[in-house]
This record gives C-alpha cells, structure tokens and sequence, in this order.
C-alpha cells in the first residue's frame, strides 16, 4: 500500500496479520503496566524507595508515553505506521532489557522513561493500523478483536511476572517483552501494509511543551505524599506545570501542525469520550497501582498470587471484549458507556470492604469479576467512539490523543492517590499512636516511616508488645488507606457514567464527524 493509498483497507487476507502483529506490539506497552505494578512492593523493598520515589518506577514510563504518543500518532501519519510501529518496537525492546539490567533506581526509572518513549510509538500505530486496514462496517469487531486479545496475553503478564517475582527477582519480568517483540516485528515486516495520512510536520515544540508541563504537575503531586501541599516544593511545580500546559494549549491553537488538532475537540463525541477516558482510566490506574500493595503486604499473597488475582478482570475482558466491540457497531456507544463505568465504580467499591484475611474467592474475587464486567462493556465502544469521531487520514493523530489521556490519567492518579492514601495513612498512624504512650524519639522514629506506606516497618530496637501493637497501627491504616483510594476511584468511575450520559450520542453514527481540516 502506497502512500497515496493510505484510506484503502488492505486486502482481506493480510487483516489476520494485522490484528496479529498490532496485538502483541500493543500488548508490550500494556503488559509493562500491569507487570510493574506486580513487581513494585519488590522493587520498593529491595531499593528502598519511598511511595514518591516508587511512584516514579510508573509515572517515568506514563510520562513520556503520555506527552509523546501525540507525537508518535502524527509521525505515523506523516512517515508510515507500520515503520513508526516497527522502530517503536525496537526502542521498547531495548528499554526493556535495560530496565532488567538496571543497576539502582535511577538506572531504573531512566530506562522506563526511555520505554515510554518506545511504547508512544507502539501504541497509537496498532489502533491506527487497524483503523487504515479494516473498512468502517468491520472495524468496530477488528478493534474488539484487538482490545479482547491484548486483554489475554495481558493477563498473563502479572501471573508470569509474579511467578517470576517470587522464583528469580522483579527484574526477570522486563524479559517478557522480548519473544513479543520478536514476533511483532517478524509480522509486521512481512505483512502489514504501510498506510500514511497527512504529510504534516512534526509538532517538536508541542511534544516538549507537554512533557514540561505534565512533568511539573507529576512531580508536584509527587513530592505532595511526603510533606504538606502549602509547602512550594509541592505547588510551586504544579503551578509551573500548569502554566507551560496553558502555552502548550496557546501553540497549540496556533501552530500550522499541532499533534494535537483542537478543531476535533469540536465533535461533542470526540470530547465526551476523551473526557470519559481521563475519568475511568485514572480511576482504573488509581485503584490498580495499590491492589498489589494490599495483597502482598496486608493480606500476605504471594507476587504469583496476586498476579493471578488479576486474572478473572484480564479474561472476563478478553473473552468478552469482542462481542462488545460487535454490539457498539450496531447499538451506539452510548448505553454500554453509561453502563459500563457504573459497573466499574460498583468493583472499586467492592475492594474497599474486606479487612485482613478471609478467602480470595469470597474478598477479592467478586470484585476483579465486577470490574472485568464492567470495563468489557467500556472500553471497546469509548475506543470505537474515538476513532469513528475522526476523518480516517487523522487516525493516528486522534489514537495519540485518546491514548495519551489515558496514560495522563494514569499518571496524575498514581500521583494524587499516592499522595491521598499517605495522608490518610499519616492521620491514622498519628491516631493509633496516642494511646500507646511512646517516648517522643520512638513516636519520632515510627512517624519517619509514613512515607513508605504499606511498605512502613517497626523501627530497630522496639520489640516484644510495642512491636506488635505497631505492626498491627501499620496495617489498620493503610488498610484505612487502601479503603479511601479505592472510594475516590469508584466515584471517578461513577463520574466517567454521567459524562457518557452528557456528550455521547445515542447512536452509533450520530454527530461525531469534525470538521474536515482541523487547525
């Protein structure tokens, strides 16, 4: 497929491929995700990192993945998906074996922020590439297909990488990628056609305005788990952040090409689910990023196990994921988007209830089934609404665009409930310290771990009753902590419901073209 070509769906028998390949090299970006979170409390502990520095090991990856995927969709657009797919592959690659390899922490979060890089250009291509390659009556299912089959070789990331936790260390669960990658590559050489849309330049100056600001609201919210929000460590750069984000929506509306078109936010669909998206995804980051905390350090999981406790959401969603794909090509996607994220805050409220201990099956799992329920019956019809809301020659551009808000939401949640839980947790542990009655150094010393959260340990040289009266003030309140995180992730969820009810339209085709040459 020629340039010129770039609007022609590929020939029937090379779309099996397509799915093949953008399937895998998605599933390198999203399996780094849910595997990391896996690996974190081993990675905290070995490193002894704070909650704000671990917070880094995610946010140095959903950073530049979120500011850059705008750019990585435009040069897909400009320089050819596939060959933009294929280099993304590549550099996550080689990230990859480099975050294995890391040394120290900043070896390591240096290597993931090189990632993110990487997988800015893996993931807009894959929806793009589908988008180019399947006519519009059968992309809606291609798009399930793909969103079902990234689910289940997803959910074998965190079981694999918590088997790999436990037996060799975290640092095995970056290898992963590599027979992925592999393959990926291999397909993608021999099989997918090239497809283009505009011949535009690249928007550098978005792109680095961008990363600057976000960074700064990263980096504010951050440094907010560790001391007061009055202090200007923690507004000082959140302001800065939101003041280069201001320019960076000035240049924006500006530049003669922007990565970030705002002509599409015109289409009430386009903002509307990009809206939604910023919603249900920080709420699903939020609650993700301390469910493993909680497994392994308060309920005493294994990393095998608590990996393997993800697996009822992955395969519910790979299962399913299809069929709901197929139903938004005939119903609308506003129904199962109202649905859908109201099911999804009902899972989230189900994992604040169980205390310490009990089953699985009667604690844990009915909340992982609910929330596979519900983000089945999301997230193929909010993906299809986004790319049906745009002209097919800027499908990459409105890929990057409903992508990088997810990964934004990501991390801006990782970062403001890291700070919410810390500061739950630090008025906990302030409460249940009053009646044991500890000399002011030891009360000192106890009070210096709240920054590790659920990784906070008794100081050396209490021992005996006060050991376990503390260890017990350590788990009750960041079980009180966990519990409020996953409260405020229910009602971003429920929130994500009413935005559905406000801006999608109720049928499948109705209103959502923008204008033709967004500027």
């Amino acid at each position: 497929m020629t340039a010129a070509q770039g609007s022609v769906p590929c020939a029937e028998s090379s779309r099996p491929w397509v799915l093949a390949a953008t399937i895998l090299g998605s599933s390198m970006a999203f399996i780094d995700a849910t595997v990391t979170n896996v690996a974190l409390p081993a990675i905290q502990s070995e490193l002894a990192m704070s909650v704000a520095a671990a917070q880094w090991v995610i946010n140095a990856y959903l950073l530049p993945l979120g500011a850059l995927i705008l750019v990585g969709g435009a040069a897909g657009d400009r320089f050819g998906r596939r060959r933009i797919f294929m280099i993304g592959a590549v550099l996550f690659t080689a990230a990859s074996m480099a975050c294995g390899l890391a040394p120290d922490a900043a070896s390591l979060i240096a290597a993931r922020a090189v990632q993110g890089i990487g997988g800015a250009m893996l993931v807009p291509e894959s929806l793009a590439i589908i988008s180019a390659a399947f006519p519009e009556a059968e992309r809606g299912r291609a798009i399930g297909t793909w969103a079902g089959f990234s689910a289940l070789t997803t959910a074998l990331g965190p079981v694999l990488g918590g088997a790999l936790v436990d037996t060799l260390s975290w640092r095995a669960v970056f290898f992963i990628n590599l027979p992925l990658a592999v393959i990926a590559i291999a397909i993608a050489r021999r099989h997918v056609p090239e497809s283009r849309g505009d011949d535009a330049a690249i928007d550098w100056q978005g792109g680095a305005l961008a990363s600057l600001g976000l960074f700064g609201l990263a980096y504010g919210a951050s440094v907010a788990g560790t001391t007061r929000w009055s202090e200007a460590i923690v507004y000082g750069p959140m302001l800065c952040g939101f003041a280069v984000l201001a320019v960076f929506l000035w240049w924006e509306a500006r530049a003669t090409a922007p990565m970030m078109p705002l002509a599409l936010f015109r289409a009430p669909a386009f903002s509307g689910a990009n809206a939604m998206t910023l919603l249900l995804y920080g709420a699903l980051s939020g609650a993700l990023f301390f469910l493993p905390y909680d497994l392994i350090r308060l309920q005493g999981y294994s990393a095998a196990g608590a990996g393997a406790s993800f697996l009822p959401f992955s395969l519910i969603m790979g299962g399913l994921s299809r069929w709901a794909g197929a139903f938004v090509d005939r119903t609308g996607a506003r129904l199962p988007l109202m649905i859908g994220p109201v099911i999804v805050a009902a899972g989230m409220a189900l994992l604040a209830v169980p205390g310490i201990g009990g089953f699985y099956w009667t604690t844990f799992f009915p909340p992982m089934v609910v929330l596979g329920i519900g983000m089945t019956i999301s997230v193929a019809p909010l993906t299809t609404a986004v790319m049906g809301a745009v002209d097919e020659r800027h499908a990459g551009t409105a890929s990057g665009i409903n992508n990088a808000v997810a990964r934004i939401a990501g991390m801006l949640a990782v970062a403001l409930f890291a700070a919410l839980a810390v500061g739950v947790f630090a008025q906990a542990v302030d409460a249940a310290l009053l009646p044991l009655h500890l000399a002011p150094d030891l009360r000192s010393a106890v009070e210096a771990q709240i920054p590790q959260l659920a990784e906070a340990a008794v100081p050396p040289g209490i021992e005996g009753a006060p050991r376990q009266a503390i260890e017990n003030v350590f788990e009750l309140s960041f079980l009180r902590s966990f519990r409020v995180a996953m409260l405020a992730a229910a009602g971003l969820a429920a929130a994500s419901a009413v935005c559905a009810a406000l801006t999608i339209p109720k049928t499948a085709h109705e209103g959502i073209r923008p204008p033709r040459r967004p500027n």
